[in-house]
């Protein structure tokens, strides 16, 4: 029963669409498009930071390991055998910034796929544990309900594994994933010394600048031999403005110098994510649950609960305040009568705040 039940509230609770700047596509569009593509194969770029991890992906290339969905062929290449372009994402940059022992070491990067979430998760079992997928397009992005999403051109598309054996906390990790975006962003301007882009966390999955949505996170997990597979993805506005906002567009209102490199937060990224989820792991949430308050849109926030009455004719509304999170990574509130309560989205609003159900806690 308790897999079954952080299954399912993993799923309903982390199933967003990475980024506002996400362009919805019609079925008819996106089949079209995932017929073009079968036509001309994908190509993914494979890459190792050590020897052994250039060993590694040596090997996914000669045995054919890797797939994609929806049998669209797959092309498979060295970092060796292909020069870059420009305007690509640059892999040695990106390599070079890297410090991490485990996440981001062994990298798939492609310029054009249907989805970075679909590769780690089909791939999941022949990668290993902290790979990365990275793609500058994406034409068949995951998203919430199924939704799906084409990308823009300027974004940062990536996603990655991760492999956990306490089912209990691994609704959590959106919250480290997230918390990690953040501090990455803030080593970046410390470290190259422009103005600090005050990004925040949207409970429970998404990130805005300026009040505007910048970007999201999306997991899936699975459930194999007593662990949990967990595939994280995350979506960056970093030079794709419409119809939100970008990282770079604020920067442009703050400098008329610095502009962030995708290599670059990716790499920030991974650096910080591997501290942070090393302290999660081994204290717990609440070692971070400080630095995430401060991060966080909601501490404070008064909040309208719609229920039904007993008679389930008459919508009664409730007011409380958020006061954090519960262990569940629910949110935690508190009513002017002084009871707690925990807020639990209710599945079917596309807004968790305006469809939140509330559960006393004793």
């Amino acid at each position: 029963m308790l897999f079954n039940y952080i299954r399912t509230s993993f799923h309903r609770f982390l199933s967003l669409q990475p980024t506002s700047s996400f362009i919805p596509t019609s079925a008819t569009t996106v089949t079209a498009s995932v017929k073009m593509e079968s036509q001309s194969p994908c190509v993914l770029v494979l890459s190792g930071k050590s020897a052994s991890e250039k060993e590694t992906v040596k090997s996914l290339k000669e045995n054919a390991s890797l797939k994609l969905a929806d049998n669209i062929k797959l092309l498979t290449l060295l970092q060796s055998e292909r020069r870059s372009a420009k305007d690509e994402f640059d892999i040695d940059a990106y390599m070079d910034s890297l410090s991490t022992t485990c996440f981001g070491r062994v990298l798939l990067w492609s310029p054009r796929l249907p989805s970075t979430q679909d590769v780690v998760s089909l791939n999941f079992c022949e990668i290993p544990v902290g790979s990365v997928c990275i793609a500058d397009i994406q034409f068949k992005g995951r998203g919430r309900s199924q939704n799906v999403w084409e990308s823009p051109k300027g974004g940062l598309l990536f996603s990655f594994t991760i492999q956990m054996e306490d089912g209990r906390v691994v609704p959590l990790v959106q919250y480290v994933v997230c918390l990690a975006v953040t501090e990455a962003l803030k080593d970046l301007a410390l470290k190259n010394g422009f103005p600090f882009l005050d990004v925040r966390i949207k409970w429970p999955n998404d990130l805005y600048l300026d009040g505007l949505k910048v970007g999201g996170i999306l997991c899936t997990s699975t459930y194999s031999s007593k662990k949990f597979n967990v595939s994280v993805g995350v979506g960056l506005n970093v030079d794709n403005d419409k119809p939100a906002t970008s990282l770079n567009a604020a920067l442009r209102k703050l400098t008329f110098g610095y502009q962030l490199r995708r290599e670059d937060i990716t790499s920030a990224f991974f650096n910080k994510f591997e501290h942070l989820f090393n302290i999660f792991e081994n204290k717990g949430f609440q070692a971070l649950e400080e630095l995430y308050y401060k991060t966080w849109l909601h501490s404070g926030q008064r909040v309208v609960v719609q229920e039904k009455n007993e008679d389930q004719d008459l919508l009664i509304e409730n007011v409380v305040t958020v006061q954090g999170l519960t262990s569940s990574g629910y949110l935690l509130a508190i009513a002017d009568n002084g009871e707690m309560f925990e807020l639990h989205p209710d599945g079917n609003s596309f807004d968790f705040f305006k469809g939140l159900v509330r559960r006393k806690l004793t």
